[in-house]
């Protein structure tokens, strides 16, 4: 029997690399690579009880890069900002990353990335403020400034554009409880609609992609789930979760003046979203997310498969 080619999945404990590694396990065309700073965790363990090989590496040393690397196939690569909450990191990171990738001769990298939201809103555009100095969405321009180092390196690439994870309505922005029983998206987004997409499916689309062999090399693939308004979402939640949810849109700079950590960052996002809805959900065109993933979920279908968890919200 001919050996399975492999896939070095960065971020493998996380959302984007964790969708991914169950998906090609569960496809079981390639063997998994799932790279992490700390093998012996909960998730790391999780991983191997599916099938992975997981290995150690940080993408802060770039020592330890080539050997996850090397004999690979194919490497998914995704920073997390959200960490740390610097452009500068995560820019750091992709370089090395792809730096390593191209020495190792790996045929096929998909650069998990996004906008560049300056070219919707530039920097002088005082409708958001400018954030560490020389951004306005600094996970997203980052990302994109980040694009440049693969094709720089040679390293065979596909530029796979997300957006916003459904499963943040569970975590990180889930709906607030007011004193009246209520639960409230507070997003400032207006009646714009919002682009998102369940983590499970970014995992298949990336494989899509990988499976497709040299196609979609030099591509960038733009995707989402559905687009959506926060006042027809907070409809669905409020059957899901049998209790009522409503959308309170604040303002951007209300939203910006919540104070939590992140909070510029959040509001600039939500802006951009908002002010940009034509190009953002232009670029992501839904039937062609389809025949990548042909189990792409609406709103709908993901938040019914996590019902429990709104109804404990």
């Amino acid at each position: 029997m001919a050996q399975k080619r492999v896939i070095t999945v960065f971020g493998a404990t996380g959302s984007q690399g964790g969708a991914l590694v169950r998906a090609a396990l569960a496809d079981g065309e390639f063997a998994v690579r799932a790279v992490t700073r700390n093998p012996d965790s909960d998730r790391a363990r999780e991983l191997v009880e599916l099938g992975a090989d997981v290995v150690p590496a940080d993408m802060d040393d770039a020592a330890s890069l080539p050997a996850v690397l090397e004999g690979a196939y194919g490497a998914y690569v995704v920073t997390n900002f959200w960490e740390h909450m610097s452009a500068r990191r995560e820019k750091e990171q992709a370089q090395a990353v792809a730096h390593a990738a191209a020495h190792a001769g790996v045929q096929h990298v998909i650069w998990s990335t996004l906008e560049d939201t300056r070219d919707c809103i530039p920097l002088d555009d005082e409708r958001m403020p400018v954030l560490q100095g020389e951004y306005k969405v600094p996970h997203f321009d980052g990302k994109a400034e980040a694009d440049h180092y693969f094709t720089d390196e040679g390293a065979p690439t596909t530029f796979l554009r997300t957006t916003f994870y459904w499963e943040n309505l569970l975590t990180t922005f889930a709906p607030q409880l007011g004193e009246d029983g209520v639960l409230r998206i507070v997003f400032p987004m207006g009646t714009s609609r919002l682009s998102g997409i369940g983590v499970d499916d970014i995992g298949r689309t990336a494989l899509s992609v990988f499976k497709r062999g040299t196609d979609l090399i030099g591509a960038t693939v733009s995707i989402a789930g559905e687009h959506l308004a926060l006042a027809d979402m907070a409809a669905v939640l409020t059957e899901v979760a049998g209790r009522p949810v409503e959308y309170a849109p604040l303002t951007p700079d209300e939203f910006r003046a919540l104070g939590f950590p992140g909070a510029d960052e959040a509001g600039n996002m939500f802006q951009f979203y908002a002010d940009c809805e034509e190009r953002f959900v232009r670029a992501r065109d839904l039937q062609e997310v389809r025949a990548l993933d042909p189990e792409l979920q609406s709103f709908a279908t993901w938040a019914a498969a996590h019902r429990e968890e709104f109804a404990r919200l």
